[in-house]
């Protein structure tokens, strides 16, 4: 019982002789002033106190990562904007699932936000016969931080001089030649290759893409597709061979460099890309205002200069772009589980 319903409730007691009529009426009143009582008091029917504390940032990769190094960006950014501390908390492990099990446990009241990347919120999809969590549903999108595209490399030494030369090769010996992947979302990307290449290269899996960039400079391993930010010292310095960038444009640094589109591939453009979500049970008017804060940094002149020593890409797009481009993500891997022989977890 609210505290207006105990004080007007008297009023039509039979004490007071009130008939049926007016006893309808006070409690028609009682009953609305109840209602605007409790929406007023409703999560998420207003954003004008958020943020009152600090803000969580939850990764789920090691400090270092391409998606620690924007969280923290972000999360500096973000607090001189909101006026209260962004603390950044990394929870490495299980291909994303530790971290996102911390922000769907937390209150869903948009103070933690997840800085995912492509594993938990879109490959898992693909890669689990069974996930703990539904990366669509359980989540309400924010923006797209970054995106790094990928260089298709092989060693220095290497007989293959060029995408046609890689691919005229691999047809005549298939299951042959080998790629290394450091994660199952690795893997999806060299599968989709193998599925547009119309190649059949066999997979050796590593612990890590620095471990698969290593392989390919010694040699050890034929071919690698690795995100741009780990590999573009080494492409410059000729200590391996880029054959292709899965971009639209060709990369001012490697002008050289064709894009896949260049050479065939057309269609083939993966990425590495760190988001930020909200879980979906966090108020609209929060997420909004979450929302705002991501894209009013990434417009920043500072925020494209700092992203651009990194060799990555910035999304202004919102909440609409990461949905519309998750969706897109989820149902290309999952083809490619489908048609390929890997495995699901």
């Amino acid at each position: 019982m609210t505290d207006a319903t105990l004080i007007l409730t008297p009023l039509c007691g039979r004490r007071l002789g009130c008939g049926p009529r007016l006893s309808r009426l006070v409690f028609g009143g009682v009953a609305a002033l109840c209602l605007f009582a409790a929406l007023l008091h409703a999560p998420g029917v207003s954003a004008q106190d958020f943020p009152s504390r600090a803000i969580h940032f939850v990764v789920p990769l090691p400090p270092g990562s391409g998606s620690d190094t924007s969280a923290r960006y972000f999360a500096a950014k973000i607090g001189e904007l909101a006026g209260v501390p962004v603390v950044v908390e990394n929870k490495p492990g299980a291909n994303g699932l530790l971290a996102v099990q911390a922000v769907l446990n937390a209150k869903p009241d948009g103070y933690t936000v997840l800085i995912g990347s492509n594993s938990p919120l879109a490959t898992n999809a693909a890669l689990y016969k069974k996930l703990s969590y539904d990366p669509v549903a359980d989540f309400t999108p924010l923006s797209i931080l970054m995106r790094a595209p990928m260089l298709l490399i092989v060693p220095a030494n290497s007989p293959y001089k060029s995408m046609a030369d890689f691919i005229a090769g691999a047809k005549k010996q298939p299951g042959k030649l080998n790629y290394g992947s450091g994660t199952p979302a690795y893997e999806l990307f060299t599968e989709r290759f193998n599925e547009l290449a119309g190649t059949r290269i066999a997979n050796v899996p590593y612990k890590g893409s620095s471990e698969v960039i290593t392989a390919v400079v010694g040699g050890s391993i034929d071919f690698g597709v690795v995100d741009i930010t780990g590999s573009l010292a080494l492409a410059l310095s000729g200590k391996v061979r880029a054959l292709a960038i899965s971009s639209e444009q060709r990369f001012a640094r490697l002008p050289d460099v064709p894009t896949t589109r260049e050479v065939g591939l057309a269609g083939y453009t993966p990425s590495v890309w760190v988001a930020a979500v909200v879980s979906s049970k966090a108020p609209k008017a929060v997420a909004d205002k979450l929302a705002e804060y991501f894209v009013t940094v990434a417009k920043m002149p500072e925020t494209r200069e700092f992203f651009g020593k990194l060799n990555a890409e910035l999304s202004t797009g919102g909440a609409e772009e990461l949905r519309d481009f998750q969706l897109r993500e989820i149902e290309t891997w999952k083809r490619i589980v489908s048609n390929s022989k890997i495995e699901q977890l």
